[in-house]
């Protein structure tokens, strides 16, 4: 039994679709959904159809763009209403949330927990010289905008921030209950260390990736693997002994070049236990 993952899967793209469509079944596998499957309901529905029938467990987190509401939705549903709604979705297919108990990982090995979380940002994912205040305002000096400033509303929450922290700190309080001889994989859709956002070409962006407070979560957490995605940079890396994966498909002119989704999926488990060693 193994453990794979991807993100950002993003299936209004012809080319991400079909992709989809073509991935071979793995039946004695779990597969973790790393956020960003599209934009409505219908990409969610098409890819929990698609996977739950070809994996043996399916674990979704939410990125940015499931929370998007986009102005042609009619109704609009929005925040942690459409979040919700999302988690019945995943339920009707069988699909783990953040929102359920965490499961022991069946598979070979010791003792792990299965964590997905979702946590958003709070745009503390800058320099230290840059105030609070000011932040939207620095990336906006980099001609930088997310589209989440206008599609992403944080209802009932004031703020994408307040929502930000307050799934932090339940979050943080299910994972100080968790049985201390257990190591974890920590799955969020936006990586948990701000050194992690890895954007050469738009480094500002950083704002809209994450929150400062998980910073210590994969050593106070116990983590095994870290499984990330957003950055559309899919990449492993190591600290402290606990290996980060970022597992982003992306648009298709950036994951092409890398011979398609079905390449694309990351084996965290069983996956290498050490770094591999410098050339």
């Amino acid at each position: 039994m193994k453990l794979y993952a991807i993100s950002d899967l993003h299936l209004r793209n012809k080319e991400n679709h079909e992709a989809l469509a073509a991935l071979a079944p793995r039946p004695d596998d779990w597969l973790i959904v790393g956020g960003d499957v599209g934009e409505t309901l219908a990409d969610m529905e098409l890819m929990l159809r698609t996977l739950t029938a070809r994996f043996r467990q399916v674990v979704w987190v939410p990125g940015n763009h499931e929370l998007w509401t986009m102005p042609s939705e009619q109704p609009p549903l929005k925040g942690e209403a459409r979040y919700l709604r999302m988690v019945d979705l995943c339920h009707r297919y069988g699909a783990l949330t953040p929102e359920d108990p965490y499961p022991r990982w069946p598979g070979e090995g010791p003792p792990r927990v299965i964590v997905p979380m979702f946590l958003g940002y709070d745009y503390t994912f800058r320099p230290d010289t840059v105030p609070a205040d000011k932040a939207l305002e620095w990336a906006w000096e980099d001609d930088l905008m997310c589209t989440d400033e206008v599609l992403l509303h944080p209802e009932p929450y004031p703020t994408r921030q307040a929502w930000c922290h307050a799934r932090v700190e339940r979050t943080r309080a299910r994972l100080e209950r968790l049985p201390p001889e257990c190591s974890t994989i920590l799955i969020n859709h936006y990586p948990l260390r701000y050194e992690h956002v890895r954007l050469p070409r738009i480094p500002r962006f950083s704002i809209w990736c994450g929150t400062r407070l998980t910073e210590d979560w994969h050593t106070r957490y116990r983590a095994e693997v870290v499984v990330t995605g957003h950055l559309h940079m899919p990449a492993t890396l190591w600290r402290d002994g606990v290996r980060f994966e970022e597992v982003s498909l992306g648009y298709p002119m950036q994951w092409r070049h890398r011979g398609g989704l079905e390449r694309c999926l990351r084996e965290v488990l069983p996956g290498p236990r050490t770094p591999s060693p410098a050339p």
